[in-house]
């Protein structure tokens, strides 16, 4: 009995339909038509390394659902076998996979949702999401682009995916960063406060509210982004770092940076507003301080990150 060829045997035991064993022809020109996809898929993504085993492994386990005397040349010559190449890469969390995804597919939908009349405010949001559904994995679920299957165009299949989330959003109020953190000031604990500086609290709510909106107006949109990950989608510094192609440390020290940015721009506009001397005031700044420090960390509740390798 003559041997299977290597990439014709790894197709066959990922297919989850148990084909007829094909011919020793059918089976040479199946290894043949893999081999090719694969140097074809290389040739399209340079520098996003794949091997033919993951590759090939990937193509079978989506191939679509056939008989078991089902030809299996045209079942997979029907698939879009480069753009399965790049989420597999995707899938396997090489950057320069999620570069390419980026570059080539994210970039377009600006374009894309306004032609299907998606309002302008909610298109970046919409991309940074789609980004985060298709990347990153998810209450133990793996990330969606696991579920692109090539049998249509990766670009249509991205943009059916963000004009779901575009209307999910339209159907939504959805709050801002700046009413998130008048959610924050709201939830402070009570317990065990000092009786004036509870009164002081809910005396200089109000202001507060205010003196947040106002500084976390004055943050770019990307910080904006960078905020709402983190605090409203819940991601961790690890699962955010190949978003934005830079390492986990760089992400932590952004995510720092906005911080400080928006309770010191805080700070200085309520030291505007209130009618508080010096002394109360530093009373009142190091008690919003400290225990928004405590609010924040306790809603974070971000997983424990992997050790760094090496």
């Amino acid at each position: 009995m003559s041997q299977v060829p290597a990439l014709a045997a790894t197709f066959l035991s990922h297919t989850k339909t148990r084909f007829v064993p094909p011919s020793p022809e059918d089976l040479a020109a199946l290894d043949a038509l893999l081999s090719r996809a694969w140097e074809d898929a290389q040739a399209r993504w340079p520098g996003v390394a794949l091997s033919a085993t993951s590759f090939v492994a990937h193509v079978a386990e989506r191939l679509p659902p056939a008989s078991p005397t089902t030809p299996i040349a045209p079942l997979v010559s029907g698939l879009s076998l480069a753009e399965l190449y790049l989420a597999c890469a995707c899938l396997q969390g090489h950057s320069a996979a999620h570069e390419a995804l980026e570059r080539h597919y994210l970039a377009r939908l600006p374009e894309r949702l306004r032609g299907l009349r998606q309002p302008d405010a909610m298109i970046d949001e919409v991309r940074q999401r789609v980004g985060v559904k298709l990347l990153v994995a998810n209450a133990g679920h793996t990330p969606a682009i696991a579920d692109y299957t090539g049998r249509g165009g990766l670009l249509s299949w991205v943009v059916v995916i963000a004009g779901r989330i575009a209307n999910k959003l339209r159907g939504q109020e959805k709050p801002s960063t700046e009413d998130d953190a008048e959610e924050l000031f709201k939830a402070l604990p009570a317990q065990g406060l000092d009786p004036e500086l509870d009164v002081m609290k809910r005396r200089h709510h109000a202001a507060f509210r205010q003196a947040v909106r106002e500084a976390a107006a004055t943050l770019s949109a990307e910080d904006r982004h960078l905020l709402r990950l983190h605090f409203a989608d819940r991601l961790s510094t690890y699962e955010m770092a190949p978003l934005f192609r830079v390492n986990q440390s760089t992400i932590s020290r952004w995510l720092k940076r906005v911080q400080q940015q928006v309770y010191a721009e805080t700070r200085r506009r309520l030291q505007e507003q209130l009618g508080l001397n010096t002394e109360d005031f530093q009373s009142f700044i190091a008690f919003v301080d400290s225990q928004l420090d405590l609010t924040l960390s306790q809603l974070l509740d971000e997983k424990r990150e992997p050790p760094s390798e090496g």
